[in-house]
């Protein structure tokens, strides 16, 4: 029972990840990178935030980025929207919760950013008003997704739409992508990344 649960899990991951990476979807990756790039390049910043698990993939990526990922390279702007918690907790107890990220956007965005919304099911109320405060400053949005997209699929600049209904496959599509575009990112800017 155990061992078809442990295989059984592992096709179905390796499954999720063939099926996003075709095309259209590296496209659509290799653009995400060029745009933190240009973003990075003119002195603008990566915002990232989500919920629950896809909290804990923005803290990660922004961790890459400001520290390092593979590379000894200079640290670079990214900010991980979930880590703040008396924001968070005064914002949810003054406002509301779906006001968690917009309120930190409006505060700490600016024209020229980057925006990578998280959210599995692309419907969170918090990650679609950011998504709004975003594009009404002019932050570029890309949204990494699953199970459609949702309400957040027309709003991004750019979709990352992992097409299953299981939210852990999602997942973990999710960190593949955010690991290689922390290597795109450092290829682009450093250009040596294959010696890391």
């Amino acid at each position: 029972m155990g061992r078809d649960i442990i295989i059984k899990t592992v096709l179905e991951s390796i499954a999720a990840k063939e099926l996003f990476f075709n095309e259209e979807n590296n496209s659509l990756v290799l653009r995400s990178a060029e745009a933190i790039v240009e973003s990075f390049n003119s002195g603008g910043k990566l915002l990232i935030a989500g919920n629950g698990g896809s909290a804990a993939d923005a803290q990660h990526m922004a961790a890459e980025f400001v520290n390092r990922f593979e590379i000894e390279r200079p640290p670079l702007p990214a900010l991980a929207l979930t880590t703040d918690t008396s924001n968070i907790t005064s914002i949810g107890n003054d406002y509301s919760f779906d006001e968690i990220f917009s309120k930190q956007i409006k505060a700490l965005g600016r024209s020229g950013d980057v925006f990578i919304a998280i959210s599995t099911s692309g419907s969170s109320p918090n990650i679609i008003k950011a998504v709004e405060a975003s594009r009404e400053i002019g932050i570029k949005v890309i949204g990494l997704t699953g199970k459609g997209g949702g309400d957040l699929a027309p709003l991004s600049d750019i979709l990352l739409n992992v097409e299953t209904e299981t939210t852990a496959r999602v997942q973990e599509v999710h960190i593949t992508v955010i690991h290689i575009l922390c290597r795109l990112v450092d290829e682009m800017l450093f250009g040596n990344c294959g010696k890391g």
